[in-house]
């Protein structure tokens, strides 16, 4: 039984598999995503959560915790800066975890392990933000007013009739009986 047993050892050493998790753990927190197994993403979870945690309570022994665990200065920078502001009124559940299908080579599960956008939304990092509710409206409007002529225009042009096409199969049929 696994009473009390936390993680997964994914078949390294403990030294190897913490190893692993801060270069993946700094990689995240510098790229804002990382593509990687699908076990090894859902194990990579609790310390990139824990990260913001310690990046939130923004203490001298936080900042020496984290970079205890990952061992990159930068990335423990971006931590107490960039993640901990963009998820202050955040309770918890900082990454997703999204499955991307099957590596070609061994069949492993692949999936992309990343932060949340700012907001919550379902808006991706780099994507367009949506604009206010009555904007959208105006702009939905105008580009109805200016699509209905490009509709029209469509409209009143006359389908051309093709001619049909001629039997071409009694051709081939010679050339077989050629042979």
């Amino acid at each position: 039984m696994r009473h009390r047993v936390a993680g997964k050892k994914l078949g390294r050493t403990r030294a190897h598999r913490q190893a692993m998790f801060a270069n993946m753990a700094s990689s995240l927190i510098k790229h804002g995503r990382v593509e990687t197994t699908l076990v090894k993403a859902k194990a990579l979870r609790s310390l990139a959560d824990r990260m913001v945690t310690l990046g939130k309570k923004g203490t001298v022994a936080a900042r020496r915790r984290a970079v205890s665990l990952i061992r990159d200065k930068k990335a423990v920078a971006i931590a107490f800066g960039d993640l901990a502001a963009r998820f202050a009124k955040r309770e918890g559940g900082y990454t997703r975890v999204l499955k991307l299908g099957y590596r070609h080579g061994d069949s492993a599960s692949m999936a992309v392990i990343e932060y949340l956008p700012e907001k919550g939304g379902a808006a991706e990092d780099g994507a367009p933000k949506k604009a206010p509710a009555k904007a959208s409206k105006k702009a939905g409007a105008k580009a109805a007013e200016k699509e209905k002529p490009a509709r029209k225009a469509k409209a009143a042009k006359p389908a051309a009739k093709k001619a049909p096409a001629k039997k071409k199969a009694p051709a081939k049929r010679k050339k077989a009986e050629k042979k």
